[in-house]
Formats: C-alpha cells, structure tokens, sequence
C-alpha cells in the first residue's frame, strides 16, 4: 500500500509540475475536468452523481469555467443565482424525489470544487503567476508534510480527535511555520523574477503561513463530509490516495487565500 501511495504521489506530482509549467490553455483544461470529476465524487456522496440535480450541477460548473476563460466576470453572480432558481425550480416539479440536502449538496458543490480549484488558473495568470502560483501547494502540500513530520516527532495534543485522530496541536503549528519557512525561502531564491511586491519575503511566508492554516481547514471539512456520510474515500482515481477530494481537499481551500493575499500584498 505505501509503494502504491508513493508511486502515484510522485507521478501526480510530476504531472502537476508539467500541467503548472505548461499554464494557459493546457491548465485550464486539466482544472476543468478534475473540477468536474470532483463534482461527480462530491454528488455521489449524496446519490445525485446520475440524476437531473447533478447534470445541472455539471452544466453549471462547465458554464463557470467558459465564463473564466473568456474573461465575463460580469456574468458569474447572474450564473449563481440562474443555478439556484434551475436547481430548485427542478426540485418543486420533481418533490418529493430529491431531499433538501441532496439539493444543498448540489448547489454547494458548484462552489466547493469549480470555483476554489479555479483560482489556481487565476493565480497562473496573473502577473509573476508562473512563480507565485507554487505558494498554492506550499501552503497545501508542504504544510502536510511539515504537519506530519513535527507530529510524529512531537505530537501530544490531539487537534480534532473526532474527525482525524492522528492530528495534533504540534503538528498543526509545525505545518504553519514550516509553510511560512518554506515561502520566505523560496522568495528569497526567486525574488528577481518576481514583481509587485515590497518584500517578497515576508509576503509569501505570511502567505505561506495563512495557506496552511487554510489547508488544514480543508483538510478537515473534507473528511467532516467523509465521516458525515460513513465513506472512507471520496474515489478511487488515484491509487493510495482515493478521489479528487482526498488528494485536493486542501488546496481547494489555498488556491482561493494565494490568490486574495498575493493580489492584497502585491
């Protein structure tokens, strides 16, 4: 099982490299179709994956991410509240068929996966994006790591028993100073290829530190949902790893805060 996890956590990472170099059209084409393969993982906790309240939701999160590429921002608020009134239009002409939850969960995954994810192509696309959007998994992926090798070594508070019992109070603070730690580096390697910002430093490891907070976040709401509906993965896409949402649940959550802060700090 680890060789497993470990042989497919180097090829995903290998992918993604490739994908975030690439950037432009290449990245936005893997972002909508893992945003809408998350989708279907997240509608099928609750049984609409194959249903008319999920097909509206893919129709939805297709016409978000069109609405990205040829840039009618304008146009996003007028498609959620469109989405609300089709969703719940559907449920009032097919009740008593759907639960207000399966409908909730329908409209909530518009946000949860399309719109978070997406912001990772917005971080790519904004001016130094080729270097800041790596802040987006500093703040997920090198905190989880940071977490984790701080909690086996110190570890003695539980965090969130409940939801993920390994947690610890230690490992949480060792994942924000180890992001922070590893943003201030990174900016202090590539600080003349970036531009905007006063001190690129402190910036991206407040970044850095304000991502992983985030992403622990993440982690948790993910496995909240898990536990919620007494399922172990979201899917089996990525052998060891499960679904698109165990392996995103995170990044979900940082893609959005490097966004907001890079654009705040810059």
């Amino acid at each position: 099982m680890f060789r497993t996890r470990l042989l497919s956590g180097v090829i995903l990472f290998l992918i993604t490299v490739v994908v975030v170099v690439f950037g432009g059209k290449v990245l936005f084409a893997v972002l909508l179709t893992i945003s809408l393969i998350g989708m279907m993982e997240l509608y099928r906790v609750v049984k609409v994956n194959r249903s008319l309240m999920g097909m509206i939701g893919f129709l939805a999160g297709l016409v978000y991410y069109l609405l990205l590429y040829f840039n009618l921002h304008q146009y996003q608020l007028m498609l959620v509240v469109l989405f609300l009134m089709v969703l719940m239009g559907a449920y009032v002409f097919s009740f008593p068929k759907y639960s207000t939850e399966q409908i909730a969960v329908t409209f909530l995954g518009l946000f949860y996966v399309p719109l978070m994810l997406s912001y990772i192509y917005q971080v790519r696309m904004l001016e130094s994006g080729a270097w800041i959007v790596w802040l987006i998994f500093i703040g997920a992926w090198g905190s989880d790591t940071c977490a984790y090798s701080v909690g086996v070594l110190f570890g003695k508070h539980k965090f969130a028993p409940k939801l993920s019992p390994k947690k610890s109070i230690e490992g949480c603070i060792g994942g924000i100073a180890g992001a922070a730690l590893i943003g201030a580096v990174y900016a202090a390697v590539i600080k003349d290829r970036i531009v905007g910002f006063e001190n690129p430093v402190i910036a991206f490891a407040v970044i850095g530190a304000a991502s992983s907070i985030l992403s622990q976040i993440g982690d948790l709401a993910a496995s909240a949902i898990k536990r919620n509906h007494d399922i172990k993965d979201y899917g089996s896409l990525i052998p060891g790893h499960g679904g698109i949402l165990d392996r995103f649940d995170s990044i979900i959550f940082t893609a959005p805060v490097v966004y907001f802060l890079g654009m705040l700090l810059n």
